[in-house]
């Protein structure tokens, strides 16, 4: 191929991605993260948030920012990464909470969760390696199989059958497979069946990775996500990873487990060993984002009674749902265009909700990708309804 400037290489994909109806633009946020937000110049009802349960602005997090910083304990940049000068003291202490919290020996700070995600795979799984990996696994799980030294197989979304059947061949050819789900799924809301792939892992010696960023804080028993959800525990070959700057309302991420685990991912995880440590005030933050997470059950209570309002008005409405009891509620729409469609008519309503198209969902199944909040109202959700309600028959007309 003859060499080419960035231009003649990109412009024409660009363009392309226009006439798709598949180009991506950051909206312009301003003002701390709350349910009424200016975006874009425009005050807006916000339903695509991940802040579930309203932490993003809470009052306590950042008093406690506020008292480290005065402390002179703590400052903001960590100056280098965590094997060098970057592990302090707040570093460490939310690692062993967290750990505390799950039930488990360890847990391990990264600062995303996409770099948690590359991670694991990459440290654990060798040549000859299996993992197995949902359909609808996010992004970086998958990117984190594709540049591990293993073999990537993706399973049918939630299909069991499916499963067993590739484990009952790599146990016949003596294979070492790791199993890939979310816990939450991101952009369906649905849960992944932890019981089932918990049994199918134990029963064929594989290990299990679950990335339960979207489980963590808004379901199960304060807030434990998707293995308390199923009334399980953490085993030895268990993988759990959860993200910070969803439910937690600050930023970062985690990998929790055995030690064995955690001491594996120090040595030999290059996306925790090269990157310097995610700035000490962050754990500060993150440590009393904790502490309020465990105690939200009042957030939870009406984060659920919000979802089954507003699932019950939508049906209402003959829109079409998934089948979610998470924050998680997408309406899907069907090709780009149309989503776009429903998604500017509602900013011109006040209200905030994302087109999701492909490549983040497959083909035919664009989408609007609607989230709650603890700190949503009955009356926005009411607001919401009567909004898709007008916009439903404006686009039927048209």
């Amino acid at each position: 191929m003859a060499q080419q400037t960035l231009k003649q290489r990109f412009a024409d994909r660009l363009q392309e991605r226009q006439e798709a109806h598949l180009y991506r633009r950051r909206p312009l946020s301003f003002g701390p993260q709350q349910p009424q937000m200016n975006l874009n110049g425009r005050q807006t009802i916000n339903f695509c948030s991940n802040d579930y349960l309203g932490l993003a602005d809470n009052p306590h997090i950042k008093q406690a920012v506020i008292h480290a910083l005065q402390s002179g304990q703590v400052g903001y940049g960590s100056g280098a990464a965590h094997l060098v000068t970057g592990h302090h003291l707040e570093h460490h202490l939310l690692e062993d909470e967290l750990a505390d919290w799950l039930g488990c020996q360890r847990s391990l700070l990264f600062s995303t969760g996409y770099m948690a995600n590359l991670a694991v795979p990459q440290a654990l799984m060798q040549k000859d390696d299996l993992i197995l990996a949902d359909k609808l696994c996010h992004a970086s799980l998958i990117d984190g199989a594709l540049q591990s030294a293993a073999e990537l197989k993706r399973y049918p979304h939630n299909d069991m059958r499916a499963l067993e059947k590739r484990l009952l061949q790599a146990e016949k050819e003596q294979r070492q497979v790791l199993i890939i789900s979310d816990g939450v799924f991101s952009m369906d809301g649905d849960m992944a069946p932890i019981d089932r792939l918990q049994d199918l892992a134990q029963r064929y010696h594989a290990w299990l990775m679950i990335d339960d960023a979207h489980g963590f804080g808004p379901i199960g028993e304060n807030g434990l996500g998707c293995f308390n959800y199923f009334s399980r525990t953490i085993d030895d070959n268990t993988i759990l990873v959860g993200t910070l700057g969803k439910a937690f309302g600050t930023s970062g991420a985690f990998v929790a487990g055995s030690n064995i685990l955690i001491e594996s991912l120090i040595q030999f995880a290059r996306p925790y060993i090269y990157t310097t440590a995610s700035p000490q005030i962050n754990a500060v933050a993150t440590r009393e984002a904790l502490n309020q997470l465990k105690n939200a059950d009042r957030q939870r209570r009406h984060l659920q009674q919000l979802i089954e309002h507003f699932r019950s008005g939508a049906e209402q409405l003959g829109l079409d749902l998934m089948p979610s009891i998470s924050p998680i509620q997408p309406i899907v729409i069907g090709d780009s265009e149309s989503a776009l469609q429903w998604s500017h008519a509602l900013q011109e309503l006040g209200f905030w909700v994302a087109a999701i198209r492909p490549p983040t969902v497959p083909q035919g199944s664009a989408r609007l990708r609607i989230t709650f909040s603890a700190k949503h109202s009955i009356q926005e959700v009411d607001d919401l309804l009567q909004a898709l309600q007008k916009v439903q028959t404006q686009l039927r007309k048209n």
